[in-house]
């Protein structure tokens, strides 16, 4: 699930600029569009839970629908994010703090789609809290991946 980040990716100059990046990848036997993914990524049980808590102690609700126009291409924003890059088939997403970066590609892979998810940490000491929540997050990127991989699996 591990994988490494492609030279196009939109993240890549993060990791250039010697931010913690990571990427993760997971094959689905359909074709899957681009919007497709990011629409099923961010409509997911998991990201839902991740969206209620936003919500409730940040000030940021999000509903599906807003989801689903992000993936379009029709919004700039979205809950606590806001588009930083697009291309045919990534989008990359900033934190209202600058902080972080989300990023989500969908790439062809044989006869199926290579979906990948990956973060960069921009603003970061990367001491000892950034330290104890890695596995956190890395275990947490893992799922949410799972979790769109399953949802287009669904639809599809």
């Amino acid at each position: 699930m591990i994988a490494d980040l492609p030279e196009d990716a939109l993240l890549q100059r993060y990791r250039e600029q010697g931010a913690y990046t990571d990427c993760f990848a997971i094959d689905v036997p359909e074709q899957v569009a681009h919007a497709a993914y990011v629409e099923a990524f961010y409509t997911t049980a998991v990201f839902k839970l991740e969206r209620l808590l936003l919500a409730l102690f940040v000030a940021r609700p999000s509903r599906d629908v807003e989801a689903r126009e992000l993936a379009r291409g029709q919004r700039q924003h979205f809950s606590a994010w806001s588009v930083e890059g697009r291309a045919a088939d990534q989008l990359l997403m900033c934190d209202v703090a600058g902080s972080t970066r989300s990023w989500l590609m969908a790439a062809p892979a044989g006869q199926g789609t290579r979906l990948y998810f990956g973060s960069a940490v921009v603003h970061s000491r990367q001491g000892g809290l950034f330290r104890a929540l890695l596995g956190f997050h890395q275990l947490y990127s893992r799922i949410l991946l799972r979790a769109a991989a399953s949802r287009v699996r669904r639809a599809g």
